[in-house]
């Protein structure tokens, strides 16, 4: 168990910026292990943003500014880590035409305008639909929403798992990379453990709502998604980077946030 408190923590360190304690460090073996607490780390997130959402709608009674409030809290605790990674692939696919290229524009630390338009568009399509989801819930299920929150960040923090159990790591002769050491193929006991931790907070949705089992359904936008990034970057460049994952987390969390809302007309 105190084992598997330092693979948590060591996840934790390198996807937020949440304090650990000082014996947690970049540990590679430990970092290869960390995938399987992906889901977690976003069960973490998840309700970080929800409370600052529940805080700032009891004190301002707008859900614009508690939405827009909760959504920057995620991005100080997470140092805005996977939108980074959105950035960056939408300037190397955008820009680049060969594999070599894609990935030397996405090492590249500059934001440019393929990655600007990115990030304007996921942040304001966030916005848009957690206004909207709110709007629809919290008259009656505040909670609801709190867990819809919560739901997002961890089922999207599962997807890329996938891409760590079936794909090849696109940059294996680059010792450098910060995402190396995440690039071992996740084992199946892990992979079974990010799966049933990811479903964990939307399986509480389902039985907050009367076990409305159609919120399942979510999981086939998302399914599909994650199939067309795999398909995406393993013709472009052979496999997937960090920076990918990154992607992959953040197009599922708005693919999820869209599925609950289509799904919501007909509960």
């Amino acid at each position: 168990m105190k084992k598997e408190v330092r693979i948590f923590l060591t996840a934790l360190m390198f996807f937020t910026r949440i304090p650990v304690p000082a014996g947690i460090d970049h540990n590679t073996a430990d970092l290869n292990r960390s995938s399987r607490y992906f889901p977690m780390v976003g069960i973490l997130v998840g309700i970080i943003g929800a409370a600052c959402f529940a805080v700032a709608y009891s004190l301002f009674k707008d859900i614009f500014t508690a939405v827009i409030l909760s959504l920057i809290a995620t991005l100080l605790v997470t140092g805005a880590f996977h939108e980074d990674g959105l950035a960056d692939v939408a300037d190397g696919f955008g820009g680049g035409w060969t594999k070599q290229r894609i990935l030397e524009i996405m090492k590249d630390s500059r934001t440019g305008a393929f990655g600007v338009i990115a990030l304007i568009v996921i942040l304001l399509l966030k916005i848009c639909l957690l206004a909207k989801l709110a709007l629809l819930m919290i008259n009656t299920h505040l909670l609801l929403f709190c867990l819809l929150y919560v739901a997002a960040h961890a089922f999207s923090r599962t997807m890329p798992v996938f891409l760590l159990r079936y794909m090849p790591y696109a940059r294996e002769d680059d010792a450098t990379s910060k995402s190396k050491p995440l690039a071992t193929k996740i084992s199946w006991p892990g992979f079974s453990v990010a799966l049933i931790t990811g479903l964990i907070p939307l399986l509480l949705m389902i039985y907050a709502l009367h076990y409305s089992y159609l919120l399942l359904l979510v999981i086939i936008p998302c399914g599909l998604l994650t199939l067309y990034l795999a398909r995406f970057f393993h013709k472009w460049i052979n496999g997937y980077t960090g920076d990918c994952l990154g992607a992959v987390q953040q197009l599922n969390e708005i693919t999820f946030y869209m599925g609950i809302l289509a799904i919501w007309n007909y509960i």
